[in-house]
């Protein structure tokens, strides 16, 4: 829980290409008491941001950090290529990494993928951002290799894209610190796994606080013993009373 404990809120970071639109409109109709705010990062800045305390959770692209940080893999992402509209790559529904090994690869710096060689020739800078590489291959600089998502927030009329059927993939994940897992963290897991508004599944069982258990009260009747042996006392005292002796009448002179 962020805030006071009279305004609590959540905040969930979460990089370009992710999409938590969905998650967030379930989570205002739960918890409309609890607002959610959205921070978008780039995706080499949002671990940072999680291990800062500067927002809940995340929405992030796998690998992580796992000695630090908890991680729940949501979707892998179907990877493209990039490219002009005109080009020969175009006429196939798909590619594969040796069809680029004769075209000039954009590489840059925030690329999600974890390869060491892209394939193709280098381009002659690498660069800065995604969307800068996306301004390269419009110019006609080279192609790009990114997940779906990208290539679609990126979108430009100019250009289109193919699958990449054996390239590198991506996997989107909610991530958060394992040791700030708070109530508000578990209501979102419970969110992008699913789980109905009824379920507690991860939450701890409340617990009434010492001393305030009610005492069991006590039978009006009396317990099963002790009836019966009030029962047996009753027979034994009606057996030891005798009759009283009645004396013999005297005789009439």
């Amino acid at each position: 829980m962020t805030g006071s404990e009279e305004t609590p809120s959540f905040r969930l970071a979460y990089v370009p290409g992710a999409t938590p639109a969905k998650w967030v409109r379930i989570w205002n109709e739960r918890l409309p008491g609890v607002p959610l705010t959205l921070h978008q990062v780039p995706a080499a800045e949002v671990s940072g941001l999680l291990r800062a305390g500067e927002a809940d959770a995340g929405l992030v692209r796998l690998p992580v950090d796992r000695t630090f940080f908890s991680a729940i893999p949501l979707y892998t992402e179907t990877t493209v290529v990039v490219v002009p509209k005109d080009h020969v790559i175009t006429a196939a529904e798909e590619v594969t990494v040796a069809d680029l090994a004769d075209e000039v690869l954009c590489h840059p710096l925030d690329d999600v993928f974890d390869w060491d060689a892209p394939p193709g020739e280098p381009a002659f800078e690498r660069p800065a951002t995604t969307e800068d590489a996306v301004e390269l291959v419009a110019a006609g600089v080279g192609l790009l290799v990114v997940p779906q998502s990208l290539a679609r927030l990126y979108h430009r009329r100019d250009l289109t894209y193919r699958t990449l059927t054996d390239g590198p993939e991506s996997t989107v994940a909610l991530s958060w610190p394992e040791a700030a897992t708070t109530d508000l963290v578990e209501d979102f897991i419970g969110i992008v796994r699913g789980r109905t508004v009824n379920s507690t599944r991860g939450r701890q069982p409340a617990q009434a606080p010492q001393g305030s258990q009610e005492k069991p009260k006590r039978s009006q009747k009396p317990a099963p013993a002790k009836a019966a042996q009030s029962r047996t006392g009753a027979a034994k005292r009606t057996q030891s009373a005798k009759p009283a002796k009645r004396g013999k009448p005297r005789r009439r002179s």
